[in-house]
């Protein structure tokens, strides 16, 4: 019933492309916060969201995105978008996140979260995106306390449990550190990184090139998602080691059960079992790859070589064997 009510919405919209919060940060009772109106469309998108994944599954990819792109709930960056937090259920309470994930776009962070919040005790608000971009604006916005109010109340949760957020951009947006820092100190960060050859193929696929593109911003842009160490300085600038884990995505992918079992405790979770589908890809990238020549290849091994080689040297859990275009011997 709920899907062919869905499906008979006709509105097109296309798209663009264990750790407690801090007691100086109290939580907010959601219940005495005066509620932003939701739209029918909404709604029904949120419906179809929490159904059980069983039966979303029985459509097929291309229609279940499709009715998305037509009713909700939007991406942050896709027209149609609320930036308005969501109404929560009397009693929830609200407050900082308890874990923010920064990085890295295109290294499996869609798959880590679904398995994360896949755990009892963390709280996903239904029709909620994984990626908030919170941030983003405020490059060029001041940064205050109502700021720090709003941004608290995309995080409710049932008393015991704990939320958060993934947005891969964050890492390299240099402006975000300072102000993650003031809207959650006590937030432990999570970063999922990959060879970075292999993350500039997929970042390229993953971003559109039109006649209209600047191709030489394109490329810059996806080259300099890879530097990784550089970019991770700003953050230990401002938080200290035991806030921050940082695995790989090569590693989750051989061993998904013993990773998650140390993200778990990171984040002061008790264990728990994987989902069924623990290695099943999630958001896979669907658009033909960058073919990279011989040439091209050694070129971006020699541009990363120093920067994984600083990276190696300050997180000892990763492998370079895992990476092979970065193996030596």
């Amino acid at each position: 019933m709920a899907i062919a009510l869905i499906a008979d919405v006709h509105s097109p919209v296309r798209s663009r492309n264990a750790h407690q919060p801090s007691a100086a940060a109290p939580l907010v009772r959601m219940d005495l916060v005066y509620p932003e109106s939701v739209s029918p469309r909404r709604a029904l998108g949120e419906t179809l969201y929490r159904l059980p994944s069983g039966l979303r599954s029985m459509l097929p990819a291309s229609m279940r995105e499709s009715i998305r792109h037509r009713i909700g709930p939007f991406a942050p960056w896709e027209k149609g978008y609320s930036p308005a937090p969501p109404v929560s259920p009397a009693g929830s309470l609200a407050g900082p996140p308890d874990f923010v994930g920064i990085g890295v776009q295109r290294a499996g962070t869609t798959w880590w979260f679904e398995m994360l919040v896949s755990h009892p005790d963390v709280h996903r608000q239904p029709g909620v995106h994984k990626e908030r971009h919170f941030f983003a604006p405020y490059a060029a916005q001041s940064f205050g306390p109502t700021d720090v109010e709003r941004y608290h109340r995309w995080f409710p949760r049932p008393k015991g449990s704990i939320s958060g957020e993934w947005t891969p951009d964050y890492i390299c947006q240099p402006w975000v550190p300072e102000l993650v820092q003031m809207a959650a100190p006590h937030t432990r960060l999570l970063v999922m990184v990959r060879d970075p050859v292999d993350r500039f193929v997929s970042g390229v696929a993953h971003t559109p090139v039109t006649q209209a593109s600047h191709l030489g911003s394109v490329m810059a842009e996806a080259v300099q998602r890879g530097f990784y160490a550089w970019w991770l300085r700003r953050w230990t600038d401002r938080f200290p080691p035991e806030q921050i884990l940082v695995l790989q995505y090569e590693r989750c992918i051989a061993d998904p059960v013993g990773e998650l079992e140390r993200t778990h405790r990171f984040l002061g979770l008790p264990s728990a079992p994987p989902p069924a589908q623990s290695t099943d890809k999630v958001s896979p990238t669907r658009q033909a790859k960058l073919e990279l020549s011989a040439d091209a290849r050694r070129r971006l091994v020699e541009l990363y070589a120093e920067d994984v080689d600083r990276l190696m040297g300050s997180y000892p859990a990763l492998d370079v064997a895992l990476w092979p275009n970065f193996a030596r011997g």
